[in-house]
C-alpha cells in the first residue's frame, strides 16, 4: 500500500518537474521539451497516477486516492491539447486549455481543503501547491505580464513536496518504521484509513467522477460566460478524456459496490462523448450535427427513474442528478444541441453543483469532518413504512452461481439497450450518414457499455445473460457504425445480409435458453429479433416504411420495464416489478428463484452459515484441496441419508468420513492399532484418504442407522483435507459424511457452479470457493492390512505412491 502511494507521489512529482522544465524554457526559440514529446510523457505519467490510485484503493482509501485519478483524468486531456498544439492542428492552444485548467485548480482546492480538515497536512500542500501551479498557468494564459517562470516555480514547488512525502514514505517501508520524515509517520495511520476506508459503505470513486463532470460543464460553461470565444476542437480532448475516465470510474463503481452511482457516470460518460463528437463535426463538415430530440426526451426520463432511486440511498446525489434532467430537456428544446446557449447555461449549474457534491463525497472518504449526505433522514422516514423496505445487508450484492467482486450491472444493461432502441428511431441522411449525433449513442450505450455489463454478469454466475449482453453490444457497435457512420454506403451487399443471419442464428438460440428463466427475458430477446430482422430487411433492399421504427418501439418499451425492474428488485425487499414465471420449467433452472445459498468461502461468516445449515439437517456443496464435495453432518443421521439419495450413490461406491483432527477421533484411540494411529498422524492433513478396518468407532460418530451408507461392511474411508476452510468447517459441525458432489457416474465438480448445475436444489447451500485447486479427487489407500506392513491403493490422485510409501517406511522406522 505504501509502494503504490509513493508511485502516485514520484508521478505527481515527474509530471511537475517536466512542466517546470518547460515552462523554464519556454522563452527559448527551441524549447527543451517539444510540446508533443510533453503531452506524450504527461500521458504516460496519467497512466501510471491512474494505476496507482486503483491498486491502492483496493485495500484502502485516501485523499491520495481522489487526488491520483483526478490529476490523472486532467493530465490526459492536457497531453492531448500539447500533442494537437505540436503537431499544428491547434493554432492557439492557451484557449483549449483554459476551462481544463480552471476545472483543475476548483478541484486541487478542495482536495486541500479537505486534506487541512482531515489532518492530513503534506497532502493538503500538495494539492495547493498543485492549484497554485494551475492558478498561476491559467493567469499566464490571461494575461502575459505574468511570466512563466511564476508557473516553473510553482511546479517545482510541488515536484519538491511530492519527493519529499515519497522518500519518507520509501524510508518508512524499507526501515519498516524506524526512519520516518516529519509528516510521514505511518504508524497508527494505515489502521485509520482501513477503519475510514471502510465503513459506510464508501464509494472513494464518486468524488473523481463528479469532478470530471465538472470539466465537461466547465467547457461549455466558459462560452457562455465568455471567457472563451468559440467551442472548437482543442475541446474534445477533455470532453473525450473525462468522458473514457469516467467509463473507468463506472467499472471501478461496480468493483465498490455501488451500482446506482456506477450507471449515473455511464449516463453522463455518453453525454461527454456526444458533446465531444459534436464539436469535432464541424471540423469537416460547415454544419453543425443534428439532434434526435425523441432519445434526449428518453435519456430525461432515465435520468429521472434513476435520480428517484439514488434519492434513497443519498438524496444529494439524487438531487444532482436532476440537473442532469434539465440538461437533457435544454438539449432536447435546442435545434444546435450543445452549441446553444440554454443548454450552456444549464452546464454552468452542472459546474457548481459538481463541486458541491464532490466535496460532499470528499469529505466522506475520512471519518471526520463529513458533510452530511441525508442518508440519515431517509432510511429513519422509510422505517416507519410497512410497504418498502431498504434491502440492506451483506446478501445485497451476494452473486447468483458467480464469484464476483463487482455489484450487478444490469441496470445500466438495460438502460444501455433502451437508448440504442430510440436512438434508432431517428431517420438518418444517406448523403450525410455523420450528420446526427446518434453515431455516439449507438456505439457507446448500445456498444462498450453494455460489453462491460455483459463482463460483469458472466464474472457473476449470469451466462445467459452475459451472453445476451455481449452479443447485443457486438450487434450495435457494428450496426451503428455500418448505418451512421458512413461504412455501409448505398449498396446493400450479401455479406452484410449474411452476418445479420448469423446475429439472428445466435439470438434464437438465446430466445430459446430465455424460456427457462423468466417471461420478461424470453420478451427481451424475442423483440431483438425483430430488430434484426429490421437489418436483414434493410440489408436486402426490402425494408417496409416505418418498419424499423415500428421493431424497435415494443424493443425499447420491454427494456425500460426490465430497467425499472432491476432498479426496484435491487433497491426494496419484497417490491419489485414481477418478471414472470420460466415459460418452461427445469428442475434446477429457476432464473435465481432457487432456495440454494450462494455464499463467498472468503468469508468466516460464509462459513459459519454453512456450519448452521448442516447442524440444522442440511446438505451443502463445499471446496475442498482437491474437488467440490458434498457433505452431511454425523450427527444429523437424516442429513446422510438425504445426501445418499440426492447423490443417487451407488452401492460399490460408498461415502467417506472426513474430520479436522485426530483429536475427534481420540475417544476411540485404544480401537486402532499403534501403527494405523501413527500412520494417519504422519499422513494427514493432505489429499490422502485411509480405507481402515470399520469397527466400534463409527458408532461414536452419531450416525446410528444411516451409517450403513457409510463405507462398507468391511471398511471405512476417511481423511483430513488439507484446506484451512474445510477444517474449519469440521471444527465448528463435527465430523462430516463426503461423497463427491455430482451423480454417480459423472465427472468430478471442479467449479461451485457445476455443483448446482448437477444437484440444483437438492444441494441446500454451496460454499462458493471459485474453481478447485485440483481437477482430480484425492489418492485412496488400502489401510486394512496395514499391520502386517503393506498397503494397497484404491486410486492414486494427487499424491503418487511413492511418497505415501516413503510416509510408511518413517512410521515403520519410528
Amino acid at each position: 500500500e505504501s509502494l503504490h502511494s509513493c508511485i502516485g507521489l514520484l508521478g505527481i512529482s515527474a509530471g511537475s518537474l517536466l512542466l517546470a522544465v518547460h515552462f523554464y524554457s519556454s522563452q527559448r526559440a527551441a524549447p527543451l521539451l517539444p510540446s508533443t514529446a510533453l503531452g506524450a510523457l504527461l500521458l504516460l505519467l496519467s497512466a501510471l497516477l491512474a494505476y496507482a490510485g486503483i491498486r491502492r484503493s483496493l485495500r484502502n482509501t485516501s485523499l491520495l486516492v481522489s487526488l491520483c485519478l483526478t490529476l490523472s483524468s486532467f493530465w490526459s486531456g492536457y497531453g492531448l491539447i500539447l500533442i494537437l498544439a505540436g503537431q499544428g492542428a491547434l493554432p492557439e492552444p492557451g484557449a483549449a486549455l483554459l476551462p481544463g485548467l480552471a476545472t483543475l485548480t476548483l478541484a486541487l482546492l478542495l482536495v486541500a481543503l479537505v486534506g487541512l480538515l482531515c489532518h492530513e497536512p503534506l497532502l493538503a500542500l500538495l494539492a495547493a501547491a498543485l492549484a497554485l501551479a494551475s492558478a498561476h498557468e491559467l493567469a499566464l494564459l490571461c494575461s502575459s505580464s505574468l511570466g512563466p517562470s511564476a508557473v516553473a516555480c510553482s511546479h517545482l514547488l510541488v515536484c519538491l513536496l511530492g519527493g519529499y512525502s515519497a522518500v519518507g514514505r520509501m524510508l518508512f517501508l524499507l526501515t519498516k518504521g524506524r526512519v520516518a520524515l516529519p509528516g510521514t509517520d505511518l504508524t497508527g495511520k494505515k489502521a485509520q484509513e482501513q477503519g475510514w476506508g471502510g465503513s459506510g459503505g464508501t464509494n472513494p470513486f464518486a468524488a473523481p467522477g463528479l469532478l470530471l463532470n465538472a470539466l465537461s460543464a466547465s467547457v461549455f460553461g466558459c462560452r457562455l460566460l465568455g471567457v472563451t470565444h468559440s467551442l472548437s476542437l482543442g475541446h474534445v480532448p477533455w470532453l473525450w478524456a473525462a468522458g473514457t475516465f469516467q467509463i473507468g470510474i463506472c467499472v471501478l463503481s461496480y468493483r465498490a459496490m455501488d451500482a446506482l452511482m456506477a450507471t449515473a457516470f455511464g449516463f453522463t460518460a455518453i453525454l461527454k462523448f456526444a458533446g465531444g463528437y459534436c464539436l469535432l463535426y464541424p471540423t469537416w463538415q460547415p454544419e453543425e450535427p443534428a439532434f434526435p430530440a425523441p432519445f434526449l426526451v428518453v435519456f430525461s426520463i432515465l435520468f429521472a427513474v434513476l435520480a428517484l432511486f439514488l434519492s434513497l440511498q443519498s438524496p444529494v446525489d439524487g438531487l444532482y442528478l436532476l440537473v442532469f434532467v434539465a440538461y437533457c430537456i435544454a438539449l432536447a428544446c435546442s435545434p444546435r444541441g450543445f452549441f446553444a446557449g440554454g443548454p450552456q447555461g444549464v452546464a454552468v449549474v452542472i459546474f457548481v453543483a459538481s463541486a458541491l457534491v464532490a466535496l460532499i463525497h470528499l469529505s466522506k472518504v475520512r471519518g471526520r469532518a463529513q458533510l452530511p449526505p441525508g442518508q440519515g433522514a431517509v432510511k429513519a422516514l422509510l422505517a416507519r413504512s410497512s410497504l418498502l423496505k431498504l434491502r440492506e445487508g451483506p446478501e445485497l450484492h451476494a452473486p447468483y452461481l458467480g464469484y464476483s467482486k463487482y455489484a450487478d450491472a444490469e441496470v445500466l444493461a438495460y438502460a444501455c439497450s433502451v437508448l440504442a432502441a430510440f436512438a434508432l428511431t431517428a431517420p438518418g441522411d444517406p448523403q450525410a450518414p455523420l450528420a446526427t449525433v446518434v453515431i455516439p449513442w449507438v456505439v457507446v450505450a448500445g456498444g462498450i457499455l453494455k460489453l462491460l455489463c455483459g463482463s460483469v454478469a458472466f464474472s457473476r454466475g449470469k451466462t445467459l445473460e452475459s451472453s445476451a449482453f455481449i452479443l447485443y453490444s457486438i450487434m450495435w457497435i457494428i450496426w451503428g457504425l455500418a448505418r451512421y457512420g458512413g461504412l455501409y454506403g448505398t449498396a446493400r451487399t450479401f455479406h452484410a445480409a449474411l452476418g445479420i443471419v448469423a446475429f439472428l442464428l445466435f439470438n434464437s438460440f438465446i430466445v430459446f435458453c430465455s424460456l427457462f428463466l423468466s417471461m420478461a427475458w424470453f420478451l427481451y430477446s424475442l423483440t431483438f429479433t425483430l430488430v434484426a430482422v429490421s437489418f436483414l430487411l434493410d440489408a436486402i433492399h426490402a425494408l417496409p416504411a416505418g418498419y424499423d421504427v415500428a421493431a424497435t418501439l415494443p424493443f425499447g418499451l420491454v427494456s425500460f420495464y426490465c430497467f425499472l425492474a432491476a432498479l426496484t428488485s435491487s433497491t426494496f425487499e419484497g417490491c419489485s416489478f414481477p418478471l414472470g414465471a420460466p415459460m418452461v420449467q427445469l428442475s434446477g433452472v429457476g432464473a435465481g428463484a432457487t432456495k440454494c445459498l450462494h455464499l463467498p468461502a472468503r468469508k468466516a461468516s460464509s462459513v459459519k452459515r454453512i456450519a448452521d445449515i448442516l447442524r440444522s439437517g442440511g446438505t451443502c456443496g463445499i471446496p475442498t484441496d482437491t474437488v467440490y464435495v458434498l457433505v452431511a453432518a454425523c450427527s444429523r443421521p437424516d442429513a446422510v441419508e438425504k445426501a445418499h439419495r440426492s447423490k443417487r450413490q451407488a452401492q460399490d461406491r460408498p461415502m467417506s468420513l472426513w474430520i479436522s483432527s485426530l483429536k475427534q477421533l481420540e475417544p476411540a484411540k485404544h480401537l486402532f492399532t499403534p501403527l494405523l494411529w501413527d500412520f494417519m498422524e504422519a499422513a494427514w492433513p493432505s489429499p490422502i484418504s485411509l480405507v481402515i478396518p470399520r469397527g466400534e468407532w463409527v458408532d461414536l460418530l452419531g450416525m446410528k442407522d444411516s451409517a450403513r451408507y457409510v463405507g462398507t461392511a468391511q471398511s471405512v474411508a476417511i481423511r483430513i483435507p488439507d484446506c484451512s476452510v474445510t477444517t474449519h468447517l469440521i471444527d465448528l459441525v463435527g465430523p462430516i459424511v463426503v461423497t463427491s458432489a455430482n451423480p454417480t457416474g459423472e465427472a468430478d465438480t471442479t467449479h461451485h457452479n457445476q455443483v448446482y448445475a448437477k444437484l440444483g436444489d437438492q444441494v441446500d447451500a454451496v460454499l462458493c470457493g471459485g474453481p478447485s485447486p485440483e481437477n482430480i479427487a484425492s489418492t485412496v489407500v488400502d489401510c486394512t492390512k496395514i499391520d502386517s506392513g503393506s498397503i494397497g491403493f484404491f486410486r492414486v490422485g494427487i499424491i503418487p505412491k511413492a511418497q505415501v510409501l516413503q510416509i510408511l517406511e518413517q512410521v515403520q522406522k519410528k
